[in-house]
């Protein structure tokens, strides 16, 4: 079985430069220059894990002053609030605010 060939559609393709649809003045450009990898060159994934072992851990380490405050003053926040709304729920915090209901 043998492979379909490609289908030119008239579009702008990374090896011709050509115009837009409908446009016939098909003129060669000059001074253009594609560069492009070696897909052997290309590993995109070569050690990912081992460098986010080291790398991401360097970088997360340097984030924590700048996140650790604000989940402690929420943290605290959060705690207070609960620890607040179910002691003005219980008995003792109807009878110090003087909720007294009968």
């Amino acid at each position: 079985m043998r492979p379909t060939a490609t289908r030119l559609d008239g579009m702008p393709g990374p090896k011709s430069f050509c115009p837009w649809w409908g446009d016939t003045s098909i003129h060669k450009q000059r001074g253009v220059v594609v560069y492009t990898v070696s897909p052997f060159r290309q590993r995109g994934s070569k050690a990912i894990i081992r460098g986010w072992l080291f790398n991401g851990y360097r970088r997360l380490a340097a984030q924590v002053p700048y996140w650790i405050v604000p989940f402690a003053i929420g943290y605290g926040t959060y705690t207070w609030g609960n620890s607040r709304y179910a002691w003005q729920n219980s008995k003792a915090g109807h009878i110090a605010l003087g909720d007294h209901h009968h």
